[in-house]
């Protein structure tokens, strides 16, 4: 029996300071005894919960599922100890594979190396038993595992995602350094965002906060568009409740109200960007999104107003950056009158800039950026 058929615990993963947000998210999904460890969460789950996680969650990044653990100090005792696994009962060979490492603190330090050695493990476990070996596959594998070696202790276990549930599908075009979705659905779920207000984004560069204001409003599933996730390749999973679940899950989509989600970009190129991605999404089409510089804008008054200001390599080398955040502040106090707004800072030494006194500072990570989100008041 794998590991976590035996206890039905698996583990999820999600950006640096979305903690609270996440276990907030996973209770809602209907995880229980969630148990926060690193930059992720250990929780138990029956298959349909399992399922409804990984197809609803707008945070996380993915969700393993422990097959394997055990003790190894050496190379060569990982393999071993791999090899003697019931790999039949967990793949199959036809199918392609890939693996992804991690070691800390243990006396084996190189990934790839340990990644190299479980390959050979899986490998060698097929031919030994005279069945056809499975092929690697980097890019796009049919099954993803992932291998953690802590204290010296490994963990086998396989992307229940598939991949990154931050890729929803509906980013058919981009422009230079996107917001991250996953980053996007935190900012709307920090805000608060309940459709009460219209949402609207001056700077939508290519629809990233527009898009996840829609389909969280439309109660559009994140995996609305994605075509398959890794845990309907686990051993026992049920196509019977999977599309129950999907179908459960995609009847209580609902239409977005005129006017509640818009935005603009100085850009032409960013706004049919925008226009492009968010179609591809229901109701998306009522989405507008116009070309405009945001100076231009001559008010926007009792909106939530979301937005990932230009930064770094978002700006041309000659703009001055110190001027920009403040017309962006002053138009904020000026124009967005009974507003409340939530600027991201990729480089949070641009918030003194703004001119503007906050009302939460909260650090998050967009990919490899220690960012910070800030609100702002506007009376």
């Amino acid at each position: 029996m794998l590991l976590y058929q035996e206890n039905q615990r698996y583990f999820a993963q999600f950006p640096k300071g979305f903690d609270a947000m996440a276990v907030q998210e996973l209770t809602q999904l209907g995880a229980t005894a969630i148990e926060i460890a690193g930059l992720g969460a250990y929780f138990t789950a029956d298959a349909k919960t399992l399922y409804r996680i990984n197809y609803a969650s707008r945070l996380l990044i993915r969700v393993l599922a422990p097959l394997f653990s055990f003790p190894c100090k050496t190379t060569d005792q990982l393999h071993a100890q791999a090899k003697a696994k019931d790999w039949a009962a967990v793949m199959d060979p036809s199918r392609t594979f890939a693996i992804f490492a991690n070691v800390q603190h243990s006396a084996i330090t190189h990934s790839q190396f340990a990644t190299l050695r479980l390959k050979d493990a899986i490998v060698d476990r097929f031919r030994e038993t005279g069945r056809k070996r499975p092929q690697v596959e980097r890019q796009t594998p049919d099954y993803r595992f992932s291998l953690y070696i802590h204290r010296d202790q490994a963990v086998v276990s396989l992307d229940t995602s598939g991949g990154s549930l931050h890729r929803r599908g509906y980013r058919q075009t981009t422009v230079p350094a996107p917001l991250q979705e996953t980053l996007a659905a935190a900012i709307l779920e920090t805000a608060g965002w309940d459709g009460t207000c219209p949402v609207y984004d001056p700077m939508c560069g290519s629809g990233t906060l527009l898009s996840e204001a829609l389909m969280r409003h439309c109660r559009i599933p994140a995996g609305y568009l994605r075509q398959r996730f890794g845990f309907q390749l686990l051993p026992d999973f049920n196509p019977i409740a999977w599309r129950g679940l999907k179908n459960e899950m995609d009847r209580q989509i609902r239409p977005l109200l005129p006017g509640l989600v818009a935005g603009s970009d100085l850009s032409p190129q960013a706004v049919q960007a925008a226009r492009t991605n968010i179609t591809t999404l229901p109701y998306g089409r009522r989405v507008l999104i116009e070309t405009s510089d945001f100076r231009q804008i001559t008010k926007l008054n009792r909106k939530l107003i979301v937005v990932n200001p230009p930064y770094g390599i978002r700006l041309e080398k000659d703009r001055d950056l110190s001027e920009f955040y403040k017309t962006l502040g002053d138009f904020l106090k000026q124009r967005c009158q009974a507003s409340t707004a939530f600027v991201y800072f990729g480089e949070r030494e641009y918030i003194k800039h703004l001119g503007l006194k906050a009302s939460l500072k909260l650090p998050l990570a967009n990919a490899d950026l220690d960012g910070r989100l800030v609100k702002y008041e506007l009376y």
